[in-house]
Order: C-alpha cells, then sequence, then structure tokens
C-alpha cells in the first residue's frame, strides 16, 4: 500500500503550482473546476510519482500555521546532497520566502532547512 496523494487548500492556486513546480519541478495536470461549489484543484506529481492536490475554494476560513497544532505540519522533499539543501534554501530566501530553519543536522540525522510555501506552509528541504 501507498499514500496515492496529499491535498491542501491554498489562497493562491496559481502562485502556489508555480512555486511547486519552480522550486521542486512539480509537474501539473490540467486545472480541475466544479462551478457548482467553485472548488479549482491541480494535481502536481513529483519524482518518483509522488502527487500533491492544491485547491481552492471561495469562503474557506483562515487558520494559522505555526506548526504547534494537531494535523499538517510539514511536507519533506529530498534533494539529494547537502549542497543541494543549501543552494535552494538560498534561492529560496534570495526569491523572498520564509526561511523557518537554516540548514543543518537534526537530533534524529537529517540534514534540513525549513521554509514557508506561499501560504507559509511549511516544507523541509533534506538531503
Amino acid at each position: 500500500m501507498k499514500i496515492n496523494h496529499i491535498a491542501v487548500y491554498v489562497r493562491d492556486l496559481e502562485r502556489t503550482k508555480a512555486f511547486y513546480v519552480k522550486y521542486f519541478r512539480a509537474i501539473s495536470n490540467k486545472q480541475y473546476r466544479n462551478p457548482k461549489t467553485g472548488l479549482k484543484t491541480y494535481f502536481l506529481t513529483f519524482e518518483n510519482d509522488c502527487r500533491l492536490e492544491i485547491m481552492q475554494k471561495p469562503n474557506l476560513p483562515e487558520t494559522g500555521i505555526d506548526g504547534k497544532h494537531s494535523g499538517y505540519i510539514h511536507l519533506a522533499f529530498s534533494v539529494g546532497s547537502k549542497a543541494d539543501v543549501d543552494a535552494l534554501t538560498e534561492k529560496l530566501r534570495n526569491d523572498g520566502y520564509t526561511i523557518f530553519s537554516e540548514p543543518r543536522t537534526t537530533g534524529d540525522g537529517y540534514y534540513e532547512s525549513c521554509v514557508g510555501d506561499p501560504d507559509g506552509n511549511r516544507i523541509e528541504i533534506v538531503e
């Protein structure tokens, strides 16, 4: 058994799609729209067929994303090496994205940084 996909609601569907395509080499499908509910979605496919569904729907309530709550906390992308972690983190910083934690080796042995996507969802970049 494997996870088919993970889904997340976002504020700006096109900006979020562009973020994952540019920085994490996602491939997007054609946008799905439900005219009755206003729902719009994209499926983003990453290396090894891992998929993220990004969704937007009118009038959804805002929630805080502080990393200290039950539920979704982060996605982690493996980029291959410590140098790649450092380079992608720096590229995201230079492009104005939030860096939650600098590249480092964690207590459980990962070399990683943690950045925010356009909505502030936490993305770990691991070697």
